[in-house]
C-alpha cells in the first residue's frame, strides 16, 4: 500500500498544527490552494480538525499530527545523517 496524493495532503496540513499549545488552531482560508482545502475538509470528515477549514485538533487528530509531525523529522533526521 502507498500513499495517495490526498493522505499526503492531509499529512501536510496536519504538520501544520503547532502541537506545543491545544490552544492554539489553523484556518485554512478560501484562497488557498485546493487540495489543501480539500485535505481539511477531509480531516473534518475523518474526525481529526473541529472544523471543514481546520479550527483545532481533536484527540484523535492531535494523536495523529504527533505521529505525522514525528516520522516527518524523522525523515529530516535521516537525509541529514545520510548527507
Amino acid at each position: 500500500m502507498r500513499y495517495s496524493q490526498e493522505i499526503l495532503e492531509e499529512l501536510n496540513v496536519l504538520c501544520l498544527f503547532n502541537l506545543s499549545t491545544t490552544q492554539e488552531g489553523i484556518k485554512v482560508h478560501s484562497s488557498a490552494d485546493p487540495a489543501k482545502i480539500e485535505a481539511a475538509r477531509r480531516l473534518y470528515e475523518r474526525g481529526l480538525v473541529t472544523r471543514t477549514d481546520g479550527g483545532y485538533l481533536t484527540g484523535l487528530g492531535r494523536d495523529a499530527a504527533m505521529q505525522a509531525q514525528d516520522l516527518l523529522t524523522i525523515f529530516k533526521t535521516a537525509a541529514a545523517t545520510a548527507s
